[in-house]
């Protein structure tokens, strides 16, 4: 068998949401409460009411404004137009209003498969991860077959297994990229750190994974190559916050905290619009 660990990253572009390719499943599939990031309740499979008969969003521009941040916040990884134009062949719920339930039913399932995709992907950049290249590749591939699947057998997916599988790779792949950098002092995996004053902290190479950091102060904090898989960044402050090689981080946490022009983030994630 020929030696692929050396082979070029998959490309990640159709792990990006493209709205335009899609049934505006977010919009539809998913509830929401009223709170401060939505201003309605919205149960799962009601279409929101601003959304528009060409499935666009009737406010886009001042959700913000209108109390639906939540929604600014959102990422679907890509998973929007795969379930849409892929799973069921570019015919829209709207359409064919019989596949409906199974549509919204399948799209958060996919949604978490594309998650996985973009944590294993972003393993195959990292250089110092190079000793579990060759299983991520593997669960790489055995992923992407999944999300190409009949919807009937997505519905199956034993998707917390999948999850686990990955989830060693990723560790092992975290404690590559940090190369003991952290030490007791960083180990602060699923720490509750909300509203911590970490204003300049030296966190380069911690193990955030999980971590609740609402509304932490992290202006100027130094987060270079720090793990931050699924740490709560919601209104977190990274005001010239260093993000530079920071592992598994993603934009909807991006787009949940808090930055300005001189956060540094790492290569592949945008600023948001609503920073300063």
């Amino acid at each position: 068998m020929p030696d692929t660990s050396e082979a070029p990253a998959p490309d990640n572009r159709a792990l990006r949401a493209d709205c335009g390719s899609c049934f505006a499943l977010c919009c539809v599939a998913l509830p929401f409460a009223k709170s401060a990031d939505f201003a309605i309740d919205k149960d799962a499979g009601k279409p929101c009411r601003n959304l528009r008969d060409d499935f666009r969003c009737g406010t886009h521009t001042t959700l913000r404004e209108k109390g639906f941040s939540g929604c600014t916040v959102y990422d679907c990884f890509g998973a929007g137009q795969k379930v849409s134009q892929v799973t069921f062949g570019g015919r829209s719920w709207r359409e064919d209003p019989a596949t409906a339930r199974q549509m919204f039913e399948v799209f958060p399932v996919v949604r978490q498969l594309h998650e996985l995709l973009w944590y294993l992907t972003e393993v195959l950049t990292l250089p110092q991860a190079r000793p579990v290249h060759r299983d991520a590749r593997r669960l790489l591939g055995r992923t992407e077959r999944l999300t190409e699947s009949a919807p009937e057998e997505i519905l199956e997916l034993d998707v917390v297994a999948l999850r686990q599988d990955v989830n060693v790779v990723l560790l092992r792949a975290s404690e590559l990229v940090r190369g003991g950098k952290g030490g007791k002092k960083k180990e602060r995996r699923g720490a509750n750190l909300m509203g911590a004053k970490l204003r300049g902290a030296d966190l380069n190479g911690a193990n955030l994974r999980g971590a609740y950091l609402i509304a932490a102060d992290l202006r100027d904090a130094d987060l270079r190559s720090a793990d931050l898989i699924g740490a709560d960044l919601r209104d977190a402050n990274l005001s010239g916050a260093d993000l530079t090689g920071a592992v598994f981080l993603t934009q909807p946490q991006v787009n949940s905290a808090k930055g300005d022009a001189r956060t540094r983030l790492p290569e592949g994630l945008s600023r948001p619009g609503h920073w300063a």
